[in-house]
């Protein structure tokens, strides 16, 4: 079990992110590092995803985004990518009651016209009965990626304009908002990415315009607490101009 090295007094005066968005890496490195095979670190992986909805939700973040599955990762091996979705349906249906419990509203993100209708089936329910939950909203991408989001949002636009339902001065960044996956949800403040890589990798890449990045070297099943704290601290530190001067 972690030792906490951040206490409730080092917390006060903090500024939580209202949003925070993670992209989970390391998983396979982790693992393949204690001689497991990859899967085992989405294993241990999907464990700390749950951990750390409880710890975000304590720490008063509003909205937490997690990239499970991109719409890249379809080019990992075969075995690979039917464990990864084995644990999304298991973890899935546990988040269900685990959602009712902690009033823990959930939302998944990303084509869903690429998963079979069992994982589809189970999606809803999730979502329906976790609709009206007043506490932190949790987000899932899976098959997800930024470029195919904006493409898609734009194809509905279009279709909207064909039909004359829009007109084309109707089309503004709102509008464009309004139509992504995560329409209705503010903008990540804060983006975490685990493992030691810096890049985005196509996840939000029209939400984080303005997003704090903050990258760490722990791989994602060492990520806890401490960490996650970390990444809030350094988030206070950064001045928030927005394309304005202070």
């Amino acid at each position: 079990m972690e030792k906490d090295i951040f206490k409730e007094e080092d917390l006060k005066g903090l500024k939580i992110p209202e949003h925070v968005a993670v992209i989970m890496d390391g998983n396979g490195r982790w693992a393949e590092a204690k001689g497991e095979p990859r899967t085992y670190g989405h294993t241990v992986g999907s464990e700390v995803v749950e951990h750390m909805v409880e710890v975000a939700s304590d720490l008063g973040i509003k909205y937490f985004t997690v990239y499970a599955f991109s719409t890249e990762n379809w080019k990992r091996s075969e075995g690979e990518v039917s464990v990864l979705f084995s644990l999304f349906s298991v973890y899935l249906k546990k988040l269900i009651e685990k959602g009712r419990k902690n009033n823990v509203r959930c939302k998944i993100i990303g084509d869903k016209t690429a998963l079979d209708d069992e994982l589809n089936k189970v999606i809803d329910e999730l979502e329906e009965s976790t609709k009206d939950n007043t506490g932190l909203t949790f987000i899932i991408a899976i098959n997800y990626g930024g470029r195919d989001e904006i493409t898609r949002a734009l194809r509905t636009i279009a279709g909207e304009v064909a039909k004359g339902n829009t007109d084309l001065s109707d089309i503004t960044e709102d509008l464009v908002s309004e139509h992504l996956d995560t329409g209705g949800i503010p903008d990540p403040d804060l983006l975490i990415r685990t493992g030691g890589e810096q890049r985005i990798s196509n996840f939000l890449l029209w939400q984080c315009a303005y997003s704090e990045f903050y990258y760490c070297d722990t791989c994602w099943p060492d990520f806890d607490r401490n960490e996650l704290i970390k990444a809030v601290v350094k988030y206070n530190k950064r001045d928030r101009r927005f394309g304005g001067v202070k």
